[in-house]
């Protein structure tokens, strides 16, 4: 587990709702029984303030960071797809965004990795293709120095679902309901404090779960199979979530008041 990806959980699913800051002291403390190391989480903090997502901030527990209007976007958008607190209803329309891609390749690398999260596909080149038009997609084409052109699309013949990989999606969320429950079952018993096993063995679940984010753009149910396993998985992960929250809350509690 990358120390950045680590902080974008953190502040994400644990800190987004206590205001959003905490002080490094405390950050530290909490990515401590993931096996994030001091130095790591110093580095990765660093390295999101140059890129844009942290800004320091003076705090009663000493020297903290607050995410940024941006990150806070981006992190509202994925706790929304994660937790699938709003499923947008369908109106059999596609969006399309023509993009005119930045000359940088580094940009362009970068520009693909983010049109791929928030739930577009590459149609053909330069085309990419989403079920629903996607709020981040102006500021990342902005910070990518790139353009674009967007339309709707009324219908496709066929549809443009091939433009994922469903069987390579299919097979993934089959293991994760085979491996779920064993996620959590390493991470409980490899602490002997009760609560912050709860919080390392959630952490861990939503981190797992966070990586469909880069594959499934959430069609909607009339363009997927009757036995579609990502429902069945989404439910599971549902479950045990709220399962560990009690006591990741109270873990968190601590840390921040330590």
């Amino acid at each position: 587990m990358q120390a950045r990806s680590a902080l974008f959980d953190v502040y994400g699913d644990h800190l987004r709702s206590r205001g959003s800051e905490a002080p490094v002291a405390a950050v530290v403390r909490l990515l401590d029984p993931v096996g994030i190391a001091a130095p790591a989480v110093r580095t990765a903090i660093s390295r999101m303030v140059t890129q844009g997502w942290l800004e320091p901030v003076q705090l009663a527990g000493g020297r903290g960071y607050r995410t940024t209007d941006r990150a806070n976007r981006r992190l509202d958008e994925t706790g929304d797809r994660v937790y699938q607190r709003h499923r947008p209803a369908w109106d059999g329309t596609w969006h399309l965004a023509f993009i005119e891609p930045p000359a940088d390749r580094s940009a362009r690398t970068r520009l693909r990795a983010d049109l791929t999260f928030v739930g577009y596909a590459e149609l053909t080149d330069n085309v990419w293709v989403s079920p629903f038009p996607r709020a981040e997609l102006g500021s990342m084409l902005e910070r990518a120095g790139a353009t674009a052109r967007t339309a709707r699309a009324d219908r496709f013949d066929p549809e443009p679902i091939g433009a994922w990989d469903l069987d390579q999606l299919r097979t993934s969320y089959e293991a994760w309901l085979g491996e779920a429950d064993g996620l959590v079952g390493r991470h409980l018993g490899a602490h002997d404090d009760g609560d912050e096993a709860a919080f390392a063995a959630r952490f861990h679940l939503v981190h797992e779960w966070r990586k469909f984010l880069f594959a499934d753009p959430g069609l909607p149910d009339p363009l997927l199979p009757r036995d579609w396993p990502g429902h069945e998985a989404a439910d599971l992960f549902a479950d045990r979530a709220r399962a560990l929250k009690p006591g990741t809350d109270r873990f968190v509690a601590r840390c921040l008041a330590d």
